[in-house]
């Protein structure tokens, strides 16, 4: 009987590719339906509705290759048409699985898939499209066979199309090969590339993709209320993918980061291409409640994960963002070279902030405040000459200046109960780095470093290598790879944006890969910027956003910095949870906390890990509510961050458990609370939750509020408490 089946599908799919009918492909819910044909030159096309409403029209596949050993053959370049149908195989997946940090305890991947093996007669090749339709999205891939006439291949363009049906709505940044750091726009498609001059802005390492090119992960709205974001997951072995936008038309196809060569991959069968993702929903809250990202991620690799444990720090870093102190150690020297430079014979500039003094009193205010970790910046030889001079052998990651003396720091710390986050700013000499990583990580964990912060700020050597192109993804997992045979989390900064690989080697703990809090010193970010983050960057994977500022005027740190930080104290508070991140640092300075330590409690008692998570309000580029219950306990907290024009929320807590007393800490802007023009004004109550419970609050312009909720235990704790 079941080889029946078979025999009837192959005479099925023999008919359907002569009639060039459809395939299709429909979601475990209904909701959403891809489908898939060959089109008349035998090009793979497909399109996705959702509820009768299109989401991507007639798009195209496929790759186009480089010429081989002077093979000029345009058809031996082309797998983009003449294909034929081989086979189609569909199956259903449905899983439930634990991440070791995350957004919730478990996390359900339920599927309908596809996988559709395309012969190319003409060059005797084949490819394999596989399709994975969830609830909330579709993800598609292509995928190599071992094959005769199909080893080794260059890729010279990705030609996947996303063809929208509207001049829709989209929070986007420029398309580029060297950064993620713009601020976004919000327009019109059709506006992107009369708006793209103005979107460029400077930065230490870019180049721009002219004139309409955009950044995944992408956020659209349509006219009659679709949210659909657009990204990609499992970057592995591959370049990076932006999306190049046909105004005319409304489709976007993908654009992959060159090498220096101009190429754009380099691939050896088997193997597969990262997946392409479209969520999709009428409900801007699905979006960010989407886990599609992970799930389409390999399993965990490692073995042991009992080291890897989410991370609260503070560091020695604000003051020299802001230009009061340093990261040298001397300014004397206009050239370093490691090994010759006698920093003994220097004169210390007198503000190097990486000093044994000044560490242990970030590690006292740690110790006494319950933070895990101290990072520290500038510690180690090489800071005098290391931006933009294309320097080589910039750092050896081991030496540490005159003033800083690890041993002593390492003992102090341990006494205290506080770990060191180590920095790495590699300066974008990635061959010096891989040369120094062994040596680096040993001496991590010799002196008690259990995280690094790695950066690659500047352009990359080997010159003419980008950011985001095959070469550099592939170091930034082999770093992540052997972090892991050291036992180290990764925290990795400038590096390509996530695509949920967290899931297969969770100890990349964060990254930043995005326009982080760092760019409020530098002449601020839009006050929206919290709105959308949490839709395109943090949709592959935590930021370490380094959020926590308390005095928002950067004058008072650096009297020639005249910079704003774009937000309430309180939005400042409530950042710990609308941007969800298993590392979290309270970044200004403890003189400043100490000022407002009624409000700093928060940051103290606000988890990092979570049992579960509801996403209670969200509209990108205006508010985004959630409420997150800390792990393996019955506390909720909630943050809402708000726009230019802020936001009143009107609050149901049918969440909390029935039957049960709830004494919340409520931190509200005031009245008269304003980001630009009375940003410490903010509201402490006090009170009793029940799951009946209905609280409105407003968020100031650039404001927001942060809830702690924590279950009494007994009447006499909620005795008293007036009900809110």
């Amino acid at each position: 009987m079941k080889i029946k089946k078979n025999l009837s599908l192959s005479v099925f799919l023999c008919i359907s590719f002569i009639a060039g009918a459809q395939q299709k492909l429909i979601s475990p819910d209904g909701n959403l339906e891809m489908t898939f044909q060959l089109n008349k030159e035998g090009c793979p096309v497909y399109e996705l509705v959702y509820k009768q409403k299109p989401v991507i029209k007639q798009s195209k596949l496929g790759l186009e290759l480089t010429e081989q050993d002077g093979d000029k053959s345009v058809a031996k370049t082309n797998m983009m048409n003449a294909f034929e149908i081989k086979d189609i195989q569909n199956s259903t997946f449905d899983e439930t699985w634990k991440p070791v940090w995350g957004e919730e305890k478990e996390i359900r991947n339920h599927y309908n898939e596809m996988a559709i093996t395309l012969d190319q007669p003409v060059n005797d090749r084949c490819m394999i499209v596989r399709f994975r339709l969830f609830n909330d999205g579709l993800g598609f891939r292509y995928e190599f066979p071992l094959q005769k006439n199909l080893n080794y291949f260059v890729v010279k363009e990705e030609h996947t199309q996303f063809a929208m049906a509207g001049d829709h709505t989209a929070f986007w940044i420029p398309g580029d090969y060297d950064t993620q750091e713009y601020d976004y726009t919000t327009s019109l498609l059709s506006e992107i590339p009369g708006l793209m001059q103005k979107a460029v802005t400077f930065n230490t390492s870019q180049t721009p993709i002219w004139p309409a090119s955009v950044q995944t992960a992408l956020m659209l709205k349509t006219s009659d209320g679709l949210y659909i974001n657009l990204h990609e997951a499992a970057l592995v072995d591959y370049s990076c993918m932006n999306l190049t936008l046909d105004d005319k038309n409304l489709i976007f196809e993908s654009h992959l980061t060159p090498d220096a060569q101009g190429n754009k991959g380099y691939l050896q069968t088997p193997c597969t291409s990262p997946w392409r993702t479209i969520i999709v929903s009428n409900d801007a809250r699905t979006i960010l409640a989407s886990r599609i990202t992970l799930n389409l991620n390999e399993p965990c690799k490692l073995t042991d994960v009992s080291w890897i444990r989410p991370v609260k720090y503070i560091g020695v870093w604000w003051d020299m963002i802001t230009g009061k102190g340093t990261w040298a150690y001397t300014d004397e020297l206009s050239s370093v070279k490691l090994g010759q430079t006698d920093y003994s014979k220097t004169k210390p500039n007198g503000k190097h902030s990486a000093n044994t003094a000044n560490v242990k009193r970030y590690i006292d205010f740690a110790a006494a405040n319950g933070f895990d970790a101290v990072l520290v910046e500038g510690w180690n030889e090489g800071w005098e000459d290391w931006f933009a001079k294309s320097k080589d052998y910039v750092f050896d990651f081991v030496t540490p200046y005159p003033d800083f003396d690890v041993k002593e720091i390492h003992r102090y710390a341990a006494s205290k109960g506080v770990k060191m986050m180590m920095h790495h700013e590699t300066s974008a000499s990635v061959r010096n780095y891989e040369r120094h990583m062994d040596k680096a990580y040993q001496f991590m964990v010799d002196n008690g470093y259990n995280s690094v912060k790695s950066g690659y700020v500047g352009n990359i050597i080997p010159r003419g290598e980008h950011h985001y192109g095959q070469w550099m993804n592939n170091h930034y997992l082999y770093a992540v790879k052997k972090a892991a045979d050291y036992k180290i989390m990764v925290n990795a900064h400038e590096a390509t944006r996530p695509t949920g690989l967290c899931r297969t080697y969770p100890n990349l703990i964060g990254n930043e890969s995005a326009r982080g809090t760092e760019y409020e010193s530098f002449g601020g970010n839009n006050v929206n910027h919290t709105t959308i983050l949490p839709f395109t960057r943090l949709i592959g994977g935590p930021m370490d956003y380094t959020p926590g500022i308390f005095e928002t005027h950067c004058n008072k740190m650096n009297p020639d910095n005249n910079s704003q930080v774009r937000s309430t104290l309180v939005r400042q508070l409530a950042l710990y949870v609308t941007m969800y991140s298993p590392l979290q640092m309270a970044a200004d300075i403890p003189e400043n906390y100490e000022r407002f330590m009624d409000a700093f409690q928060f940051i103290k008692d606000v988890a990092i890990d979570w049992d579960e998570t509801k996403y209670l309000e969200a509209e990108p580029g205006d508010y985004i509510t959630i409420a997150r219950k800390a792990k393996n306990t019955n506390d909720w907290y909630v943050g809402c961050t708000a726009g230019e024009n802020g936001h009143t929320s009107k609050l149901s807590f049918d969440f909390l458990d029935p039957g049960k007393q709830y004494v919340a800490t409520v931190y509200a802007d005031a009245k008269n609370a304003d980001w630009k023009n009375n940003p410490q004004a903010y509201t402490i109550t006090k009170g009793v939750l029940t799951d009946k419970s209905k609280l409105s609050l407003r968020a100031a312009s650039g404001g927001g509020f942060a809830i702690s909720i924590k279950e009494a235990k007994s009447k006499a704790e909620a005795k008293g408490l007036k009900k809110l």
